[in-house]
């Protein structure tokens, strides 16, 4: 179970991922050891599942961006759909959905030509029979 020092364990890992032990232990009172402990323990239970680097897809060049709706043969599982989407570094997020498609895949490419060869790559999985591409034109909020 986890409680309140662990969820603001959790706040502060997710606000930067390499915030130091001591820096956290200082935010919630605990030495730096009793906070990789706790960080420990949420690891083991699964509630933290590993930590990641959030990349500027400006900074790569990555600024054409898409929505893609798929849609797949009859039997095709969501983790087929995962694994075949992971295949593609251009893939941002991928989920299934309900409605005509089968799953949502938000795509980052350098420009229409990179974009167009994704869509060709995805479009080659095997249970994949057609797709329909929404292209970002501006992000509101952002």
């Amino acid at each position: 179970m986890i409680d309140e020092v662990d969820r603001r364990i959790i706040g502060a890992l997710v606000s930067d991922a390499r915030t130091t032990y001591a820096e956290i232990g200082q935010a919630v009172s605990l030495s730096a050891p009793a906070v990789k402990r706790r960080v420990d323990r949420l690891r083991s239970l699964g509630v933290i599942k590993g930590f990641t680097a959030v990349v500027d897809p400006k900074a790569v060049g990555w600024t054409t961006e898409a929505f893609v709706e798929l849609f797949c043969t009859g039997r095709t599982t969501p983790a087929q759909i995962t694994t075949a989407t992971r295949r593609h570094p251009e893939v941002v997020g991928a989920y299934t959905v309900s409605g005509e498609a089968d799953a949502l895949v938000h795509l980052r490419a350098a420009d229409i030509q990179h974009l167009e060869q994704v869509l060709e790559r995805l479009r080659a999985e095997p249970f994949i029979t057609s797709t329909r591409s929404m292209i970002v034109l501006s992000r509101l909020g952002d």
